[in-house]
């Protein structure tokens, strides 16, 4: 599951030169690879957590990728207790400060471009629902719940896409 070689995408770059250029102002993301950051973004909001941090359950030592994807069988501590990725699992709820800073940042924006998501694994798809603009833009290869109330539909690849874009 650690692909640590793994290389940010045209779609991962282009938000990171959005966000540079002034033009965004966060990423909200299922994602748990770190590509965002990779990719040079600052302000990332990770519903799922992230592969690249680990924690002790019992102490709450940190550990790198490094040491789970050097581990074998189930990775345990110096101290005896499990190595957790900090990632939600099934049944899990989402971390409360990163889901409160991406309803935030969606309720700020005025314009909300939602990509390369099927917008129906909750509770992310609901933080649409935030949104006050009135400037949707929805980017997927395939049809979502939203589009008959987006302002902007395109069927396509976020990253070719994306890659289109020119930022000034």
């Amino acid at each position: 599951m650690l692909h640590l070689d793994a290389q940010p995408n045209a779609a991962h770059k282009k938000l990171a030169e959005l966000e540079k250029a002034g033009k965004l102002s966060a990423v909200v993301t299922q994602n748990i690879d770190g590509l965002h950051q990779k990719a040079g973004s600052k302000k990332v909001f990770e519903l799922h957590g992230s592969v690249l941090r680990n924690h002790c359950l019992r102490c709450r030592k940190l550990y790198g990728p490094e040491f789970i994807r050097d581990s074998t069988g189930v990775p345990h501590c110096t101290c005896g207790g499990v190595v957790k990725p900090d990632v939600v699992l099934y049944e899990e709820g989402l971390d409360r400060a990163t889901l409160q800073g991406a309803v935030d940042a969606i309720a700020r924006a005025d314009m909300l471009i939602v990509g390369g998501t099927s917008l129906v694994v909750y509770p992310a798809a609901g933080l649409v629902d935030y949104y006050r603009g009135n400037r949707l833009v929805l980017i997927n290869r395939s049809s979502t719940p939203l589009d008959r109330g987006a302002n902007l539909v395109i069927g396509d690849s976020i990253g070719r896409v994306l890659s289109q874009v020119k930022v000034r």
